[in-house]
């Protein structure tokens, strides 16, 4: 299953930073398919505990960005449409809080054209 998401300050209408990221749950990976602000690097894996979603980069369990109340299932069912967010804003390393929306799930098997992520 896949979900779009979308990762904004706290107050969208003075700050317009944004990500939107593909989270691939079958996989445990995410992909940032656009941003301006939200400094993520292109894609990573993905941990799911206790309701809250960590992004991390490739191959490191370090949070780069976490999104409280996001959880699947095992049936596929998601937790929560929104919540609460944090990451790291670069190259200030300064803590930053905001919030997620979920824009979009699709339970279709999906087959990339082009993955970005390594085998």
């Amino acid at each position: 299953m896949r979900l779009t998401i979308l990762i904004n300050g706290s107050d969208p209408t003075v700050n317009h930073d944004y990500a939107v990221l593909w989270l691939d749950t079958d996989e445990h990976r995410w992909s940032r398919e656009a941003h301006q602000g939200i400094d993520l690097p292109p894609w990573g894996e993905l941990h799911d505990e206790d309701g809250v979603t960590t992004l991390c980069a490739p191959s490191t369990d370090a949070p780069l960005c976490t999104l409280r109340g996001l959880h699947v299932d095992r049936k596929q069912r998601v937790s929560a449409a929104q919540g609460a967010a944090a990451w790291t804003a670069l190259p200030t390393r300064a803590k930053t809080s905001g919030f997620w929306r979920l824009q979009a799930v699709d339970r279709q098997t999906v087959h990339a054209e082009h993955s970005v992520f390594g085998n």
